[in-house]
């Protein structure tokens, strides 16, 4: 699905490097106009097609951009609003926006409030299409049901990882393994290579889909898929062997162990 947008920042500079940011982790994405004031903003939603996303300025040079929700009707964008001032987050949110930008913006920052947009855009695709399927009577409400949770739940699907001035995106698929050591976190894809992430396990395992990964111990969370088999270990623990003998000393407690064969055997 192409993605409009339209970038509202009065600093060029600012505006430019925005444009720069969101090309680089979403190439496929196409920015409309780069607008620098509220009454410009006003006019060009007037006479346009409204974006998929906006990228908004609060503070623009003739004034505060809340005004132009005064003056015109936004339904169809969802907004991302870039600000060095932390009070108006609280105002940004009562205008049903999908996340704010605190600047200096940076790109983890941005590939969250991207993926809080590609969220929404599913679950309202997942709406359209049961409506489409109801029309004609061929529905399937679970599917529709397991769709939808999954999407409100906003599992993550991907990283943005920094390799010295450069930076790609991990799947979180192509992941067999995380681990935390010496105050920090690792993500391991399936060649053995290992990324360093800025979240805790703990936050990891909010963030990521249960039915994919399972937290073994404080120091280690599993992609199911990369599980070769587990052994029996003393007093009820196991032991976890992945594939590609990425990892041999996986240990699930005997409280834990349960649980662990449960959602394996999901």
């Amino acid at each position: 699905m192409e993605i409009n947008l339209i970038i509202v920042e009065d600093e060029i500079h600012s505006a430019e490097m925005l444009r720069d940011m969101i090309t680089e982790m979403r190439p496929e994405w196409k920015v409309d106009a780069m607008l620098q004031s509220v009454s410009e903003t006003v006019d060009y939603l007037q006479t346009h097609t409204h974006p998929h996303i906006i990228f908004l300025d609060i503070e623009l040079a003739d004034g505060n951009c809340f005004s132009i929700f005064d003056q015109v009707e936004v339904k169809e964008s969802g907004i991302i609003f870039t600000t060095a001032y932390n009070e108006h987050a609280l105002k940004a949110f009562n205008l049903n926006s999908i996340d704010y930008l605190l600047k200096p913006i940076k790109e983890e920052d941005l590939e969250r409030a991207i993926g809080k947009f590609e969220m929404a855009i599913d679950f309202t695709l997942h709406l359209h299409e049961a409506e489409e399927k109801k029309k004609t009577g061929d529905i399937d409400y679970q599917e529709l049901a397991r769709s939808i949770m999954k999407t409100q739940g906003g599992y993550r699907k991907r990283f943005l990882i920094s390799k010295r001035e450069s930076f790609f995106k991990l799947k979180v698929e192509d992941i067999a393994y995380f681990y935390f050591d010496a105050r920090v976190t690792f993500a391991v894809s399936y060649d053995g290579r290992q990324h360093i992430l800025s979240q805790s396990l703990d936050k990891l395992e909010e963030e990521l889909d249960p039915e994919m990964f399972f937290r073994t111990n404080r120091q280690t969370i599993v992609n199911v898929d990369a599980v070769e088999k587990f052994e029996t270990y003393f007093s009820g623990k196991l032991i976890v062997k992945l594939v590609n003998n990425l990892n041999d000393k996986i240990m699930i407690s005997r409280a834990k162990a349960g649980a662990f064969k449960d959602w394996l055997n999901h």
